[in-house]
């Protein structure tokens, strides 16, 4: 079976072509490398650096695939707050190209990296498949719109999908040519900001009185391998002419004070810090429930904290 990876050679794109090689598939991958690295493509994989936007390239990379696994699109809270017209161009516009070029092929398997963006601040804890989706920044409305989009092609057009929502991954997986890292630029992702804290420059914690049990924000964390390990569960589980949604995470999440600690521990010394104001509109605690996924994918994360920051030191290294 030959499949599909948009956004390939990015963080999570690039860790799912390893892993799927590994097991046996065949592999095409459409990136532009605007966030990614066409260093991460290994031999005997199809690559062709073209964009969502351009349907001709669309159709050509989708050339005897069977299945689609896109991550393609961008991806910055911050970047879609000051541009939300670039990111509903790229991610929603994209994505229409993709499902209407995969219907004219007759590909009708998609799982797709959505993202727990789409329900904003929720009003209940932790977050269910079926919590009110209201998203608070342009990242987290094109995500949504996405998804909507996807179930829209399963009811018209026999679809058969997953979106799978999550927060925040971490960690790396080490293959025969090294280590493939988070290669961000700006790094905004706090594990790796953490490992990289220096006196000079010292990781802030946002605020040491949240309703917690140490003060500081709870959030979700999922190691790249455990995610990469729900896609293909989820592929393997595609239901015909449905889309269905999964929500992963760590079940519990981790407070910022226990990501440092990990850190801390990992590295071998103390990681200069700084205790600063809250940041307006952080929840104090945002995690996912997972019980879906393990009942549906006979899914569950297996690599906890401590894994996924030795993996990202290591990484670094």
């Amino acid at each position: 079976m030959r499949v599909l990876v948009t956004g390939g050679t990015g963080y999570i794109g690039s860790t799912a072509v390893e892993m799927l090689l590994n097991q046996g598939f065949d592999i095409s991958i459409l990136d532009d490398c605007s966030m990614g690295h066409a260093d991460t493509v290994p031999a005997g994989v199809r690559f062709i650096q073209g964009s969502l936007l351009n349907s001709d390239e669309v159709a050509d990379s989708l050339a005897d695939c069977q299945v689609v696994m896109h991550f393609a699109g961008k991806s910055l809270v911050g970047e879609s707050v000051k541009q939300p017209d670039l990111y509903h161009l790229v991610n929603v516009g994209g994505t229409r190209i993709l499902l209407d070029e995969m219907r004219k092929q007759s590909i009708s398997k998609l799982v797709f990296s959505s993202s727990a963006a789409t329900y904003g601040e929720p009003e209940v804890l932790p977050i269910l498949e079926t919590s009110p989706t209201n998203p608070t920044n342009p990242y987290g409305a094109t995500k949504l719109a996405i998804d909507q989009m996807i179930t829209s092609e399963a009811a018209a057009h026999g679809l058969s999908a997953a979106s799978l929502r999550y927060f925040n991954v971490a960690g790396a997986i080490k293959t025969d040519r090294g280590w493939l890292a988070e290669r961000h630029n700006p790094e905004t992702h706090l594990i790796p900001n953490v490992l990289r804290s220096t006196t000079e420059n010292p990781v802030k914690i946002f605020g040491t009185d949240w309703p917690t049990a140490d003060g500081t924000c709870i959030r979700d964390y999922v190691h790249v391998i455990d995610l990469i390990d729900a896609h293909v569960k989820a592929l393997h589980s595609l239901k015909d002419s449905a889309h269905e949604i999964y929500n992963l995470g760590s079940g519990s999440g981790y407070s910022v004070r226990e990501v440092v600690a990990a850190a801390n521990t990992a590295i071998g010394h103390q990681i200069p810090s700084i205790d600063t104001a809250r940041r307006a509109g952080d929840p104090a605690v945002l995690i996912a429930d997972i019980s879906k996924a393990k009942a549906r994918l006979d899914w569950e994360p297996t690599r906890d904290l401590n894994t996924m920051v030795s993996d990202t030191l290591k990484s670094m290294a």
